[in-house]
């Protein structure tokens, strides 16, 4: 199929971290797709931080990149440290990024501007708005908004969520704007097997009459979540199975502390510093989920439909992992561990999941409506809508 209409043409902003990115990439892939559909191209150009994530999934994907100047605002309730030397240097680069930004968006001449947070996509939102008059989509991955979308709301077309439960959160004037499209997922993690996960990582010692448990604190593993399954492991392996994702400065550490197991728990038990294309597989026979409560996570949890036990970071930006975690708790789809975590409350967190199979469907089940597998369908919709086609 061919169409006679002329490529859709995209600047996508926001980056610094895998929360704000592939929510993006997934969009972006999902948008050529739809286009290509019906015969159209998508001419995209990201514009984001030199030698950061962004740049290189941009690159990656082959998609054009431009580089502007960005300043990072340090949260802070005391308002003389928000005045601090490196807040005020920062605060100075805005206004260059800005205008590096309008060149890059007047180069394009978009149809639309997409920004999904990060302070990356603060001079990007600006510019688009305020000098170049683009319409501007707003996406929020996490329960509030946060600090870089909340100072581009108010001049966004839309604003895209990802939870019924930030609606009332907003101020009226954006309330009016907003869309619940949810999080995207990357399609690959909708498709996992579970005996793909038994095969691609030998997990032949496995009870397949045990729950699995697999427990994750992101890329680079969390000291925090690996030390409560260290001192937890003996107990967990009777009950269960487990893959442990470490990350790989931690492996030799937790390999160490389990070489004393029995040899039929040992068997149960598998460590990795890291879970790559197998993930969506390990997610499928995954029984529950043990990991933090970032927006990503959040988001694949709920779409599969997952019982979990969440473990917010206690430095994320606006406290947003705890919120996320308390959100699930408050609808029965997850258990939230915050404050001061001990192995004690993990265990009685974990426990009734691993003993009560009807309780882990009832979490399961909870979470699920919470999902939104069709999240990237959902936003190239605003997306189109926004610029008009």
């Amino acid at each position: 199929m061919s169409s006679d209409r002329p490529a859709l043409r995209l600047v996508v902003t926001g980056g610094g971290t895998g929360g704000h990115t592939y929510p993006a990439l997934t969009a972006v892939r999902t948008l050529k797709a739809r286009l290509a559909a019906v015969g159209r191209g998508l001419d995209v150009l990201w514009v984001g931080k030199a030698d950061s994530l962004e740049a290189r999934v941009a690159a990656g994907e082959g998609i054009a990149f431009a580089s502007v100047a960005v300043g990072k605002i340090r949260r802070s309730k005391n308002p003389i440290k928000l005045a601090s030397p490196a807040n005020v240097a920062d605060m100075g680069r805005v206004p260059l990024g800005v205008l590096q930004a309008r060149k890059a968006i007047n180069g394009l001449r978009p149809d639309v501007v997409l920004a999904t947070g990060g302070y990356v996509a603060v001079p990007v939102g600006i510019a688009a708005t305020r000098l170049c008059h683009v319409p501007l989509v707003v996406h929020e991955q996490t329960v509030r908004l946060g600090l870089a979308n909340k100072t581009l709301a108010g001049a966004a077309r839309a604003v895209a969520v990802s939870s019924e439960s930030t609606l009332p959160l907003l101020p009226g004037t954006v309330r009016d704007r907003a869309a619940v499209t949810g999080n995207p997922v990357r399609p690959e993690v909708l498709t996992g097997q579970a005996d793909k996960a038994i095969q691609a990582l030998g997990l032949n010692g496995f009870d397949r009459s045990l729950p699995t448990v697999y427990v994750t604190g992101g890329a680079q593993g969390s000291r925090q979540i690996n030390h409560l399954v260290r001192d937890l492991l003996p107990w967990l392996l009777e009950s269960a199975n487990v893959i442990h994702q470490c990350g790989p400065g931690h492996v030799e550490e937790l390999r160490r502390a389990a070489l004393g197991l029995p040899p039929h728990l040992a068997t149960r038990h598998h460590l990795t510093a890291y879970v790559g294309p197998e993930l969506p597989d390990v997610l499928a026979l995954a029984d529950v989920v043990l990991a933090r409560s970032g927006a990503g996570t959040i988001a694949e949890l709920t779409a599969l439909g997952k019982a979990s036990v969440l473990v917010p970071l206690a430095t994320s930006a606006g406290n947003e992992q705890a919120h996320n975690a308390a959100h699930l708790e408050e609808v029965g789809a997850a258990v939230a561990l915050t404050g001061e975590v001990t192995a004690g409350r993990l265990r009685e967190a974990i426990a009734p999941l691993l003993s009560d199979p009807g309780r882990r469907t009832e979490m399961a089940a909870a979470a699920r409506t919470r999902g939104r597998p069709d999240a990237a369908e959902r936003l190239v919709d605003l997306l189109l809508s926004v610029a008009g086609q």
